[in-house]
């Protein structure tokens, strides 16, 4: 069975679902892994903190990734509908999709909707979503805003802030979203309590 995917990507059906243990990936430079199952994470994966992770755009090769951290959720912030075989994948392990439709936009065209950073934080701050997962096309500039919104929830300073955005969006750093990230106003929203902090005092 064959089914067009994301971009027009045709999936076999052998990748609609995450590899068995007794059928491990292997590639044919790495004979040595003893028959052990590797596990690929995503483009620019990377934990924010307790039960909230990030990253850029999950293919199949990384199903079995994802599977290992038991996620109940996944933030999807692109407009475009999700990937069939990705789809597949959160049903055969219960993983719940919220999507927030953010345009990829090149500066100086960007416009970052205030509104769905905040509907998509509270989904963040919401406990019974862990672990949970945050990507976009890439996990650079909309993955990268949402975070460092969560890190003015969780007082960084604005420096630590633009340092951790960028160590992510690197060359593609945008001024457009640093400057939403310090203009954003975190004031409504201090009176939900960020539970799953490892920062937190």
């Amino acid at each position: 069975m064959r089914v067009e995917g994301f971009q027009g990507k045709v999936y076999e059906a052998a990748e609609l679902s995450p590899p068995r243990p007794n059928s491990p990936i292997t590639t044919e430079d790495d004979n040595d892994n003893n028959g052990e199952e590797l596990f690929v994470p995503p483009l620019n994966f990377a934990m924010v903190d307790n039960g909230v992770f990030r990253s850029g755009f999950p293919d199949s090769a990384n199903f079995s990734f994802l599977q290992s951290l038991g996620l109940r959720s996944i933030i999807y912030l692109c407009p475009e509908s999700y990937p069939e075989a990705n789809n597949e994948f959160l049903k055969a392990n219960g993983i719940r999709l919220f999507q927030f439709g953010i345009d990829g936009c090149k500066e100086p065209f960007v416009n970052i909707p205030e509104e769905t950073i905040r509907e998509a934080l509270n989904v963040v701050l919401d406990v019974k979503n862990h672990p949970l997962l945050i990507h976009c096309k890439r996990g650079k500039h909309r993955t990268g805003c949402v975070v460092g919104c969560l890190r003015k929830l969780q007082r960084w300073c604005l420096s630590s802030i633009f340092d951790e955005y960028q160590r992510f969006a690197a060359a593609k750093a945008r001024v457009s979203d640093q400057r939403f990230m310090e203009k954003f106003d975190v004031s409504g929203m201090k009176h939900l309590r960020i539970t799953f902090s490892c920062s937190k005092r």
